[in-house]
């Protein structure tokens, strides 16, 4: 079994010049698309869901590769982040309800990547932008039907931030709120003080404390999109992501706990495209 049983998919086949929201990427047609979480093993795919994901061309490709995606048996969330979510909320859970009912039976749920410490003012009032994550998925949290995932990325470091009201780290008070959460880890090798492993560790233990399902997160973007060579498997390649993934797996003993970073990135990887 490989140790790879996620990704994130980011773009879609529908081109900009039929809908505005469209990424123009072919091989995100939902066939194809299918046929390469079947390909790779995939168990799990977190995928785009535009704003108003019941509507257009991209709603129409949101639907069809829903259900192509689950018909291979990998459970699929709708994937989501915007800036504007931390300041008004409410358009997250808007987004939420559309996109699950855009996708059907075919979604579990959805998955948040919502990041305030990348907005200016993280770094002088970290708690301020805590808070509006939380309130995030707070607001995300009492919109979903019953039954429907609620998930999030979080970067490893966020056991290192205070919660901004209660006891803990902000992780701590995320795991609250969440069904599942990807610790995001990004780095080009599993082993050493800044591996995956030693990165993710202080995570892992806190979503496993929290009775939370998880995965590990891994990039395969350019360097200029990771924000630098050491965060990404670019320039390694494909044998080395494959391999470093297995140690991650076997140090956490936690078989297919791999997400990576993203589908258009990885089949560049593999020279597919």
């Amino acid at each position: 079994m490989t140790a790879i049983g996620a990704m994130w998919a980011w773009d879609n086949a529908v081109p900009t010049d039929q809908d505005a929201r469209g990424r123009g990427y072919a091989a995100s047609a939902p066939d194809l698309l299918a046929a390469f979480c079947a390909t790779r093993g995939l168990d799990r795919v977190h995928l785009a869901a535009p704003w108003a994901a019941d509507e257009g061309p991209v709603g129409e490709w949101f639907t069809r590769a829903a259900r192509a995606v689950a018909g291979t048996g990998a459970a699929v969330s709708a994937l989501g982040g915007d800036p504007g979510w931390l300041d008004r909320p409410a358009l997250a859970a808007t987004w939420a309800t559309t996109a699950l009912r855009a996708g059907g039976p075919a979604l579990e749920g959805v998955q948040l990547d919502v990041e305030p410490w990348a907005l200016p003012g993280w770094a002088q009032d970290p708690a301020a932008g805590a808070r509006r994550l939380l309130g995030v998925l707070d607001e995300v949290r009492a919109a979903l039907p019953a039954g429907a995932v609620l998930g999030t990325d979080a970067p490893w470091w966020l056991t290192t931030v205070p919660a901004p009201d209660d006891a803990g780290s902000l992780l701590d008070a995320v795991l609250a709120r969440v069904d599942r959460v990807v610790v995001v880890a990004f780095a080009d090798h599993a082993g050493g003080p800044d591996g995956i492993v030693e990165l993710a560790a202080p995570a892992v233990e806190a979503a496993r404390a929290a009775d939370v399902p998880w995965s590990v997160g891994v990039e395969t973007d350019t360097p200029q999109v990771a924000g630098g060579a050491q965060f990404t498997f670019f320039d390694e390649g494909a044998d080395a992501l494959e391999r470093e993934a297995a140690l991650v797996a076997d140090a956490v003993a936690a078989p297919g706990c791999v997400c990576v970073e993203h589908h258009r990135a990885w089949r560049r990887l593999l020279g597919l495209d």
